[in-house]
C-alpha cells in the first residue's frame, strides 16, 4: 500500500462514519508533513447545513490545527471528487494537493473550465476508486 492509498483508507474510515450516521458516505482527511491534521465526513443532515461537506469539515479542522488559513503544504484526501463549493473552499485555503477516489461526473468540480481550484494545486484522481465509488453506489441503491 503506497502513501496515497494509506491516507485514502483513512478518508474511507470517515466515509463509513458518515454512512453509520445516515449521511452521504464521503470522508476526507488533510495531511501535512506526514501526519493527519484534520478529518471530516459529511454532516449535512446532522447539522442541517448544506455546506457541511466532508472537505469543509476537514479544512476547518486542519486550519485550526495549523493556526492559519492556508494549507499550501498540505494534501487533502477525499473519497469522492469535490463539488464546486468545496473546490472553491480548497482554492481559498490554497491546498497544495488533492487526492480523490471516485469521480463525480454529475456534481464534480472538474466539469468547470477554467478550474475552480487554486492554480498551484496538484490533483491525483482514482486512488482506491472502486471502493470509494462502491460505497456511494450501495448507499444510493438503498435510498431508491
Amino acid at each position: 500500500m503506497d502513501i496515497d492509498e494509506k491516507y485514502m483508507a483513512e478518508a474511507l474510515k470517515e466515509a463509513y462514519a458518515a454512512l453509520d450516521e445516515g449521511e452521504i458516505p464521503i470522508g476526507a482527511v488533510v495531511t501535512c508533513r506526514g501526519r493527519i491534521i484534520g478529518k471530516g465526513h459529511n454532516m449535512t443532515e446532522r447539522l442541517h447545513d448544506p455546506t457541511a461537506h466532508a472537505e469543509m469539515i476537514a479544512i476547518t479542522a486542519a486550519t485550526e490545527a495549523l493556526g492559519g488559513k492556508y494549507l499550501s503544504d498540505c494534501t487533502l484526501y477525499v473519497t469522492v471528487e469535490p463539488c464546486p463549493m468545496c473546490a472553491g473552499g480548497l482554492n481559498w485555503a490554497q491546498v497544495g494537493r488533492i487526492v480523490y477516489g471516485a469521480l463525480d461526473p454529475r456534481r464534480g468540480y472538474s466539469m468547470f473550465t477554467p478550474s475552480l481550484l487554486h492554480p498551484k494545486t496538484e490533483v491525483q484522481a482514482g486512488v482506491l476508486a472502486e471502493e470509494c465509488a462502491g460505497l456511494m453506489v450501495d448507499f444510493f441503491k438503498g435510498k431508491r
